[in-house]
């Protein structure tokens, strides 16, 4: 009777373990797949599994994987991740449920729910707004760098050109590299048509504006973090993500450049 019940025990305290597995992984998967850094990742994971009552938990993230286990003695389950952008909406919601959980203003049911909703959840932004943004932004990066406001309308739409491409191709193949060297080259190939046609004045300023929405600036931020917070291993893979994007945008220009 008393192994049964002890039997019975042990297995509830298996299931609960494996759903607060579960849960903390669904959450760090969201975060990474956001753009956050690996050590807010690891943070936030360590307090939801403490909040639930396994204070003793250990993860591992890299910018693929992430590897979590409740204590030492669990097993470590793993979890893949394939794709990542940039949403610092969802990071931000993500951390406010971990945050109520450790408070205690809700359950592992609700947080669960919550973070469910968050996963399935599109974009804060469309793409359409996206491009519009782009647009505004290699405009004002163009003045910024000292050019002329003549120079501003066309970098409107050759901003707009390059970040549709980069992202409609990265939709189509699944290496980054490809995306962003096509995407800079249209760019680069656009200016040029533009000040030769009389639209712009000087094709570098509005090449230089125009590939400000391409450049990896929160992935070069993120790297740096970590290497601060000793995530050498995650700030040094994406660093390298950082100087392959840099890469490809420069070697797009420079085969502009070479040709005419």
């Amino acid at each position: 009777m008393d192994s049964t019940i002890n039997t019975s025990a042990a297995a509830s305290t298996g299931t609960a373990a494996h759903e607060i597995i579960d849960l903390c992984l669904l959450a760090g998967k969201i975060m990474l797949q956001s753009g956050a850094e690996t050590y807010r990742v690891e943070d936030t994971m360590s307090r939801m599994a403490a909040a639930l009552g396994f204070p003793g938990a250990h993860s591992y993230v890299t910018p693929t994987v992430i590897m979590f286990t409740t204590s030492r003695t669990e097993p470590v389950k793993l979890f893949r991740i394939a794709e990542r952008t940039t949403d610092l909406e969802k990071v931000s919601e993500v951390n406010d449920i971990s945050r109520r959980l450790s408070e205690r203003q809700i359950t592992a049911a609700e947080a669960r729910e919550r973070l469910n909703t968050v996963d399935d959840a599109a974009h804060a932004y469309p793409l359409w707004l996206q491009i519009i943004a782009a647009a505004i932004t290699g405009a004002c990066f163009t003045v910024m760098f000292k050019g002329s406001l003549w120079d501003a309308v066309p970098a409107l739409l050759v901003s707009a050109l390059g970040f549709a491409a980069a992202t409609y191709l990265h939709r189509l193949v699944q290496v980054r590299f490809f995306a962003e060297f096509t995407a800079s080259f249209l760019i680069g190939l656009t200016a040029f048509f533009s000040v030769k046609f009389g639209i712009g004045n000087e094709m570098d300023k509005i090449i230089i504006g125009s590939v400000m929405p391409l450049v990896p600036g929160l992935l070069i931020t993120n790297a740096v973090r970590d290497l601060m917070a000793g995530h050498l291993v995650s700030g040094l893979s994406k660093g390298a993500d950082a100087f392959l994007t840099a890469f490809a945008i420069g070697t797009g220009i420079g085969l502009v450049l070479s040709l005419f």
